[in-house]
Parts: structure tokens; C-alpha cells; sequence
């Protein structure tokens, strides 16, 4: 149960005053529903102010505030012209106070000829006339906007305005209680923090980074204690200890000899399997590294043992892909393999379902539909989660349901991951790296190219098909948005490509029906199309050896982990594989330094330690980069500073504090519901 201190925080924003049907829903578009969420809601910036005596003491375009008399109202004609008041300051200047549309309506009644107020807003200049335009405050004389000298500014959404939110955030910031310390007192002392009620409250007030780091590293120790706790409840579960003979391993049909990485995974693998507690291992492959082959290791490990192994893929078009390469490499060992996806139906499926529960099937191959209820096993005893970033916590524990004990889980993932994001998001797993590529994988070719080439490139596409090859193009955005800036769409290269190719060109994006994207790829896969257009649906697992061409159209709007998956769609083959960056007109230099490095370096690990390198100064990327992080206050940067710490704190709580008992461990437990991390103290209940 949540601890009652914590009630007003999670009551619903109706609680709070001027909060109706009306408002709800601009609160609901920010992720704003209860009180807690508003008292989180932190200011994006800040500005600060200066009080002058006039604005000769003033530049342009500094944000002021300055005590004015109302000397006149000029009334715009039409509707576009604007409404000016003018007014002097005390040195007799004069300085237009400028609205546009319904705002005039409240000019008129703030601003009486003859009245002085101080106004806030930012000083520009207009032809030769001294201009504010829609100031932040006018205010009587006696009020304190002078004391706003700075003031937050929130993210916002339509049908609600900065004063509104900032109305709000006081309500939630008064109903916040005082709560005990859960971080170690000499931590807390060094760093200089304040407690938890007046970090929330500071952090509203400025640009108080001290506050704002402390709200961040409560949020990563409740995460980091969570996975902890989740790992020691694991480690109390029975599992079944798993031994191989080496007598379907040694049949194998591999593509390759096994790197060395390869082989230091599967001695870790076996290594854990052969315990009576159950493996949680992260398995991180770069593109290409053979992550399927260490997997399909894994479960013949139990089939030997006499278990069953199931490998859970997080779309259709995966899990086929799986069954098929898993099955041509299995085949000389004799274990017999299936396929279940919620495509299944009938007759096929029962049978499957019965060979699951009678144990003539070895391994599963699927979508979530291996875990439905009506599916049972005879013996199942390791679980191999391919793109493990798509299931949370929660349903890793709902595996568990499904074997007699709790099943070994083998976490895959093809995006390598930053220390300091693995301890983030995996913190309860051991890690395996693929840090080898497979010898006969070639290096792929990147080239920046710049828009005015897409003719000679749409020309070197002709050429491919000519000589019977297959090619991707991948775009940032399904369909134009308004705006000025023209962003290509999926749909609109489709259309335009469309019209030089044919019906050689498939488009898939995600709000395709699955039916539709999923008979899409197959055409591409079987080779009846030769162009793929998609958006990042495509960037993990599909494996089209005949593609030897990627084009990603502005590849500076995506981050640098996502631009290497994307790669590594290519050089599948033995054929020399192309990716080409088309970049957009203008970049940024974080862009340039991002495009120039995806041509300097084919290693996924270094990149992606590069990319929170270059995202965490700030330039966060309009795509959110697949698995990025489960935080809300937590920035990149402050992940990269405060999670190490943050971690060590929560190990020793648990292993010296006792985990949650004594009066640290109860603070503990209400910083865990604070941030929804309960999942954790139920494991301690569970367990």
C-alpha cells in the first residue's frame, strides 16, 4: 500500500482550484493527471529581469521591468494592425506598449490614460519607436512584479498560458509534505542539497542547479534501488540448475567460426545456467555480431538438459525471422523448433499448443502470444527477450510465471548501450558485450551528401535494381507537418519514388495496420521488391543480405546509436555495401560533428558512448532514440554525473542498511512509490 504521506501527491489535478473538464485536457497532453505530476512540471527556462528607472539605462532586447504613466490609446484599424498604449518613463521617454488581436481588449482595461504601472516585458525596438510587445505584467504600483525579477517558464500545451500552470504549480508545491531523508546524510551534506521539499520548491524558483541535481538523483536511486531489489528477489527463486552435453551444440550449421567474444558470452551463459539461481544476463551485440547465434547457444543448453527454451521477439516480422535462421542453423541437431504468433489460429495452433505442453516441442519462437495464459509448457526453463528495451520490468517478472521454477532470461539487445544507460535500465542484470564483428562482415562505406544530389542518387538507385540489388530509404517522419520547415515525409518520397520505379517500391511506417506492413516487408524479403521507404520501423533485425544501398534523408535529425542501427541494415552479404547521410541544408555543429563521426567509426560502442557525449550538452534530438531512458527529471548530463553514485548508494543500502528495514529503509520505501519504482518493494512482499 502507498504510504498515506504521499495521498495529496497522488490525487488527481480536479483537487486543485480552477482545474474543470476544460482544463483537464491541456494538463492530460503534457502527461500532467495528478498533483505529483504538476509539482514535477519544472520550468523549462528562466527569465530574468532588471529594474530600471529608464529605458535609456536599457539595451535592446533585455528583459525589464520599468514604472510607466499611460500618456495614450491608439486603436489598430483592421484586424491585423496592432493596438498600441503609449507611455512615458520617468525621464519623459516614450515606449509603445504593442497587442495584436483579443489581447487589446485587457490593454483597455489595465491601461487608463493617466495611470502608473510597472510593466514586465522585453524591450525591442520598432522603426524609431521603443516598443514591448504583450508584456508579461502590468501591474499597479504596491504589487510585486518588481520582486519577479526572475521567473520560470513552463512547456506548455493549447489552452493553457504560463501564469495558469505557475498558479497551479504553487497549489501542488503547498500540498507537498515534508518527508523523511533517504539519501545518506554525508552524501547530502557534501553535495550542499537541500531536502526534498524545498529542492522541489527551489527548483521553480531559479536556476538553482544544486535543487535540480538533487530532484534528479532521488529519481535515479529509486530506479537503481528498484532493479536491486528486483535482482536479490531473483537470486532468492529456485531456478533449475542446466548442464549440457555439448550433443546438439556440436551438430550446429554456423555461418562463421565463433568470434572470441562469442565464445567468452556462451562460458558466461553456461556458466550461470549450471546455478540454482536463475540467470538475468544482458546479452549487447553491435549490428552483425552474431547476438543469434550466442542465443540459439543458450536454449540448446536446455534442450540438452532435457528443458524447453522459448525466444520472445517484440514484432511478427522478427519472430519469422528468428524461427527461419534459428531452424536452418538447428537443423543437423534434430531439435525441433516452432513458431507461434498471434497470426495463428485454429487447428495449427492447438497442435502447437499441445506438443508445447507435452514437451515434443524443444524451443518456441514468438511474439507475446508464448505468454498468453491458455499457454502452457511441460518444462520451460530459459527465455531468451530479443530487443529487451520494449519489455519492462514488470513483464520480466511475468515470465517467471511460466516455467515449474523461474526460468533463466537471457536479455538481448542490438543497440549498444553507455555504461552509464545499462546501469540505468538493465542496473539488476549482468552484461555480456559482442564487441567482434564475424570474420567475412564487411566495413560499410558512409557518405554525407547534401539535397541537391538526390537526382544523381535517385539515377545510382536505377543502377542497383539494374544489377538485380535491393535498397532502403529511410525518412525522419511519416507525413509533412505544417511548418516552415519541410520535413520529408515517408509517404511523400513513396509517392515520388513511386513514380520512377513502380510497383518496385513498398512503403512500411507505424501507422501501417500490421497486416499491411508486415506483407510489405515480406515482398522486400523474398526479393519481389527492390526498394524499401520506411521510417525507423525498420531499424532493428530485418536481415535482407541482397540490400547493399541505405539512403537516410536528414540523418542529422537522428541520433548516432539510431543512424549505426540504421546502417546496419546493410553489408549483410558478401556484396560491398553503401550508406549515404543526406543531410538537410543548415547544420548545426553538434550535426556536423555527429555526420562526420558515423564516417569515421563502424563501432556501435564507441558511437554510442559518443552520442550521450554530444545529446547530453543539450541538443536532445527530436526522435526520441529507441530504449533512451526511463527518467522524466533525469537529464542525459545528469544521468552521466549522479547515476554511478547513485547506484553505490542504493548497493549499499541493501547489502550494509538492510535493504528497506530500519528508519533509512522507510524512507527508502516512500521514495520507491514516489517515483512509481514500487514494483520493487513488492518484490520484498512477493518474495
Amino acid at each position: 500500500m502507498r504510504p498515506q504521506v504521499l495521498n495529496p501527491l497522488f490525487a488527481e489535478t480536479e483537487t486543485l482550484d480552477g482545474v474543470g473538464p476544460k482544463l483537464k485536457k491541456p494538463l492530460e497532453r503534457l502527461g500532467l493527471r495528478r498533483v505529483k505530476d504538476i509539482a514535477y512540471h519544472l520550468p523549462e527556462r528562466f527569465v530574468t529581469r532588471r529594474v530600471i528607472n529608464t529605458v535609456d539605462d536599457a539595451g535592446e532586447g533585455e528583459q525589464i521591468i520599468v514604472k510607466l504613466t499611460v500618456t495614450e490609446h491608439r486603436g489598430g484599424r483592421g484586424g491585423r494592425t496592432p493596438y498600441r498604449v503609449l507611455a512615458q518613463d520617468g525621464a519623459g521617454n516614450v515606449i509603445a506598449l504593442t497587442y495584436f488581436g483579443r489581447a487589446s481588449f485587457s490593454a483597455k482595461k489595465q491601461l487608463p490614460v493617466g495611470t502608473t504601472r510597472w510593466v514586465a516585458g522585453k524591450l525591442e525596438r520598432y522603426g524609431d519607436m521603443l516598443q514591448i510587445v504583450h508584456p508579461d505584467h502590468v501591474v499597479e504600483e504596491g504589487s510585486d512584479t518588481v520582486q519577479r525579477l526572475c521567473e520560470p517558464v513552463y512547456r506548455l500545451s493549447e489552452g493553457l498560458t504560463q501564469p495558469k500552470i505557475a498558479g497551479l504549480v504553487e497549489q501542488a508545491l503547498a500540498t507537498a509534505p515534508e518527508l523523511p531523508e533517504w539519501i545518506e546524510r554525508s552524501h547530502a551534506d557534501a553535495t550542499g542539497w537541500p531536502d526534498w521539499r524545498e529542492a522541489l520548491r527551489l527548483a521553480h524558483r531559479s536556476e538553482h542547479s544544486e535543487a535540480r541535481n538533487r530532484l534528479a538523483y532521488d529519481e535515479l536511486l529509486a530506479n537503481s534501488l528498484a532493479l536491486m531489489l528486483v535482482r536479490a528477489d531473483n537470486r532468492k527463486r529456485m531456478g533449475q540448475p542446466l548442464r549440457g552435453d555439448g550433443s546438439y551444440r556440436g551438430k550446429l550449421d554456423l555461418p562463421f567460426p565463433l568470434t572470441g567474444a562469442q565464445k567468452r558470452s556462451i562460458a558466461e551463459i553456461e556458466d550461470d545456467m549450471a546455478q540454482e539461481a536463475p540467470m538475468l544476463r544482458l546479452l549487447q551485440g553491435d549490428v552483425g555480431a552474431g547476438k543469434t547465434v550466442v542465443a540459439l547457444e543458450a536454449m540448446l543448453i536446455a534442450v540438452e538438459a532435457g528443458a524447453q527454451a522459448a525466444m520472445l521477439a517484440p514484432t511478427e516480422i522478427l519472430a519469422r525471422q528468428h524461427y527461419e535462421s534459428v531452424r536452418r542453423m538447428a537443423e543437423p541437431t534434430g531439435a525441433r523448433i516452432a513458431l507461434l504468433t498471434g497470426r495463428d489460429k485454429g487447428k495449427a495452433r492447438e497442435a502447437t499448443l499441445i506438443a508445447l505442453l507435452d514437451g515434443s516441442i524443444d524451443i518456441v519462437i514468438g511474439t507475446h502470444a508464448i505468454f498468453q495464459d491458455k499457454v502452457a509448457y511441460r518444462n520451460l526453463a530459459m527465455v531468451v527477450i530479443d530487443e529487451q528495451h520494449r519489455f519492462g520490468v514488470g513483464q520480466r517478472l511475468m515470465l517467471a510465471s511460466k516455467g515449474k521454477r523461474a526460468p533463466h532470461v537471457l536479455a538481448m539487445t542490438a543497440t549498444p548501450i553507455p555504461r552509464t544507460l545499462t546501469l540505468a535500465q538493465y542496473g539488476e542484470l549482468d552484461v555480456s558485450k559482442l564487441d567482434e564483428l564475424p570474420p567475412g562482415r564487411q566495413a560499410i562505406d558512409t557518405v554525407v551528401m547534401g539535397p541537391e544530389k538526390i537526382g544523381l542518387l535517385v539515377d545510382r538507385l536505377a543502377a542497383q535494381m539494374a544489377e538485380g540489388r535491393q535498397s532502403y530509404w529511410v525518412c525522419p517522419m511519416v507525413r509533412e507537418t505544417e511548418g516552415p520547415e519541410e520535413i520529408a515525409a515517408a509517404e511523400a518520397r513513396f509517392a515520388s519514388l513511386e513514380q520512377r520505379f513502380g510497383s518496385d517500391v513498398v512503403l512500411v511506417h507505424g501507422q501501417l495496420s500490421p497486416e499491411t506492413k508486415d506483407a510489405a516487408m515480406e515482398r522486400f524479403a523474398r526479393g519481389d521488391a527492390k526498394l524499401l521507404v520506411a521510417t525507423t520501423v525498420i531499424e532493428v533485425g530485418v536481415d535482407v543480405p541482397n540490400a547493399t544501398l541505405m539512403v537516410i534523408e536528414q540523418a542529422e535529425r537522428f541520433g548516432l546509436s539510431q543512424l549505426h542501427q540504421l546502417r546496419g541494415r546493410v553489408g549483410r552479404g558478401s556484396e560491398r555495401s553503401v550508406c549515404i547521410l543526406l543531410r538537410g541544408d543548415t547544420l548545426s555543429e553538434t550535426a556536423r560533428e555527429r555526420l562526420s563521426l558515423m564516417r569515421e567509426t563502424q563501432d556501435g560502442f564507441q558511437l554510442a558512448e559518443e552520442d550521450l557525449r554530444l545529446r547530453g550538452g543539450g541538443e536532445l534530438l527530436g526522435t526520441r532514440q529507441s530504449g533512451d531512458t526511463p527518467f522524466t527529471i533525469a537529464s542525459l548530463e545528469q544521468m552521466s554525473q549522479l547515476l554511478p553514485k547513485a547506484y553505490d548508494d542504493a548497493r549499499v543500502m541493501m547489502e550494509r542498511d538492510g535493504g528497506l528495514e530500519g528508519k533509512r529503509g522507510e524512507a527508502a520505501r516512500i521514495l520507491l512509490y514516489l517515483f512509481e519504482r514500487d514494483f520493487g518493494v513488492r518484490t520484498l512482499r512477493g518474495g
